[in-house]
C-alpha cells in the first residue's frame, strides 16, 4: 500500500495527450492546478488510453504536456476501471481522508462552444472543501470529454 503525505484535497483527473477537450483546457488547467497545489491540494493525472490505437497517448509523449504534477499511464486500465472514469478530462475529488467530494467537470467550455475557459466548477468545488462546507454541489455537471478509449 502507498501512503500519501496530508493533503487537504486530492484531484484525480482522466488525461490524455490527443483528446480535443484536454487539449482545449489544458493551459487553465495547469494553471488552476498550480493555484490549488500553492494550497495544499495534491493533483494526480492518469492517461488510461489504449496505447496501440492511440500512440500520440503513449506514456514517452506525455511529459511534452507540461502537468505540474505526476502524470501516471494506467497500463492495465484498472485504475480507470475502478474510479469508473468514462472520458478525458474526468475529475474526482477527494478530501483529506481521500472520501469522495465532488464529481465532474471542469467547466461549461468545450471546443467550439465559445464558452470562457474558467475551470469555475472544478474551483467551486476545491473552495467550498477547502472552506469546511458540505459538498459541492448537489447538482454538478458530469465532465465531457473523449471517451476513455478501452482496449
Amino acid at each position: 500500500m502507498v501512503s500519501l503525505p496530508e493533503a487537504p484535497a486530492t484531484v484525480v483527473v482522466f488525461l490524455c495527450n490527443h483528446c480535443p477537450y484536454v487539449i482545449h483546457i489544458r493551459a487553465h488547467l495547469i494553471h488552476v492546478a498550480q493555484a490549488y497545489m500553492a494550497r495544499g491540494v495534491r493533483f494526480i493525472g492518469i492517461n488510461a488510453n489504449d496505447i496501440t490505437q492511440y500512440p500520440a497517448d503513449h506514456p514517452k509523449h506525455m511529459p511534452a504536456e507540461g502537468y505540474p504534477f505526476p502524470y501516471l499511464w494506467d497500463a492495465d486500465q484498472q485504475v480507470a476501471k475502478a474510479y469508473q472514469a468514462v472520458c478525458t478530462p474526468d475529475f474526482f475529488v477527494f478530501d483529506g481522508d481521500l472520501l469522495g467530494y465532488y464529481y465532474g467537470r471542469f467547466d461549461g467550455s468545450t471546443p467550439g462552444n465559445n464558452v470562457p475557459i474558467t475551470g469555475k466548477d472544478l474551483a467551486a468545488a476545491l473552495d467550498h472543501l477547502l472552506a469546511g462546507t458540505t459538498p459541492y454541489p448537489d447538482t454538478a455537471l458530469p465532465s465531457m470529454g473523449c471517451n476513455i478509449k478501452w482496449r
